[in-house]
């Protein structure tokens, strides 16, 4: 596999949470004692569920936990009897999910590889067999994990991963496509594919997921696009629209030559690219079903077969970026296109019609008792204008003085979220600018290493053309999350 250089520039890192690396982060000896009579398997072995989550999530909900379990890990026969247990680790990701003051992404998942590696050291001293579900970015550290255990002879009958939105999936992680970028203005490592042959693992993705299921033919702008917005809206669901069912309908990927992962799809109704139409009131969804078929062949073409929203490559073999899909996928986009126009042209007049019938029985609800829903309108009104009357009421001299130190308050943590924007801009830039062109040198060097001309030429422009995209975006969810702080600091003063 292809390892690039990494070059390391001279940056200015504030790692906050540093005392996370002394705390011991191993559970409890005598909690996992206590459990020893209920956490057994089906040879009765005793047996614990470890269960992270991903960026931003550093202690999972008792509610996520048992979520995660029935749906990932109990629907597995040999961990059905097993007890989940939570695991914390800090989850920090800089800029993108976690903010702009939080810690960066490759730190977190060091702190967060010795706190898992430790765990399932001494689960496994313990006598218990050990199962770690994963969700992003614990599914990246889950790989690191594989590493040291295997270092470590722990055994591989005593720990198996089922991970969920694997960032190192290896044909279609993001970490594996641009495998050996590093940026440290922004503290992240593209580092290469999770180990298919270490452990015993399950590795569920979704179609579409903007971190799992990247274009591998990134020369095709839409489907950067959609990759990047999967990011917002499939990448963060697995806990969210997952059942047990979708699980046992998921479609196998093959894999090729000795592998101990199982690969699965988990198919996406819409595509992400649409969402944010389909989020106009009355009309997204009709026009975003006319467009749907039509787009997802030129999506999908930026996979290679246009009939699949994933590389059709076996899952197991690291695959980066490439050029250009085959000449016998791009002959199948003509017919394709014509089928897809008229399967559009019928789901919107069939979107047409539902939205008609729901526009009908609102209409029709209203017609039926209007005055109802006229004295429901004047009650918002009446509501809203005695709260005002009791505000102007409670006005004195300690309430202004009161309302000013408020106001000020509230106008210095705006403007401290709004200039804070300027750092991570900053270290996009700079990624842009100064590493990127790096990276780009070094992917020449190695074709031309490799005797490969169109390779070493290829690499840097597909690999660009996706990366570049990916840093607009991630400046653009920055400034998102950077205007939601300001509205929130400012939604205290506001009427």
């Amino acid at each position: 596999m292809r390892r690039a250089s990494r070059l390391y520039l001279a940056a200015c890192v504030t790692v906050l949470g540093a005392a996370l690396v002394a705390a011991p982060p191993l559970a409890p000896k005598p909690r996992v004692q206590a459990h020893a009579v209920q956490l057994t398997d089906a040879e009765g072995t005793p047996g614990i569920a470890d269960i992270m989550a991903g960026s931003g999530t550093p202690i999972p909900s008792e509610e996520y936990v048992e979520h995660v379990f029935d749906v990932f890990v109990k629907t597995l026969p040999q961990f059905e009897n097993y007890t989940p247990e939570p695991v914390f680790y800090p989850a920090g990701n800089y800029a993108l999910y976690t903010g702009v003051k939080s810690l960066p992404l490759d730190t977190s998942e060091a702190q967060g590889t010795q706190i898992l590696t430790n765990m399932i050291t001494q689960q496994v001293g313990d006598g218990f067999d050990v199962v770690m579900k994963g969700q992003s970015q614990s599914s990246t550290i889950a790989g690191m994990t594989m590493t040291d255990l295997a270092a470590q002879n722990v055994p591989d009958d005593k720990v198996s991963f089922v991970l969920t939105g694997d960032p190192n999936l290896p044909n279609g992680g993001l970490f594996e496509r641009a495998d050996g970028l590093y940026l440290p203005s922004l503290g992240i490592t593209f580092n290469g594919a999770t180990p298919s042959d270490l452990y015993p693992t399950t590795i569920y993705t979704l179609e579409y997921d903007g971190f799992a299921d990247v274009c591998q033919y990134p020369i095709n702008a839409l489907c950067d696009l959609n990759s990047i917005l999967g990011i917002l809206y499939v990448h963060p669901t697995y806990s969210q629209v997952v059942t047990p069912e979708q699980l046992a309908a998921a479609i196998p990927w093959p894999t090729e030559g000795p592998s101990m992962t199982d690969y699965y799809i988990l198919p996406t109704a819409d595509l992400p690219l649409l969402d944010p139409l389909r989020a106009l009131p009355v009309v997204g969804n009709p026009l975003a079903d006319l467009l749907q078929p039509d787009l997802e062949v030129l999506v999908n073409l930026g996979y290679g077969n246009p009939d699949y929203g994933w590389s059709q490559g076996p899952a197991n073999v690291p695959t980066p970026f490439g050029l250009f899909p085959s000449l016998a996928d791009l002959e199948k986009v003509p017919a394709a296109l014509v089928a897809g126009t008229q399967q559009g042209i019928s789901d919107f007049v069939g979107a047409v019609d539902s939205e008609a019938t729901a526009f009908s029985s609102s209409a029709t609800a209203f017609l039926s008792d209007p005055s109802a829903a006229l004295s429901s309108m004047l009650g918002e009104v009446t509501s809203g204008l005695s709260s005002a009357s009791a505000s102007m009421d409670a006005l004195s001299l300690s309430g202004i003085a009161d309302e000013f130190t408020t106001v000020v308050n509230a106008l210095t943590g705006a403007v401290s979220s709004a200039y804070a924007t300027l750092l991570p801009t900053a270290d996009v830039i700079t990624a842009v600018l100064v590493t990127l062109p790096t990276y780009d040198l070094d992917l020449f060097a190695q074709g031309l290493q490799d005797g490969n001309l169109l390779e070493a030429i290829g690499q840097p422009i597909a690999s660009d053309t996706y990366l570049i995209q990916l840093a607009a975006g991630f400046e653009i969810f920055s400034v998102i999350d950077q205007v939601t702080t300001v509205i929130g600091d400012l939604s205290g003063i506001l009427p």
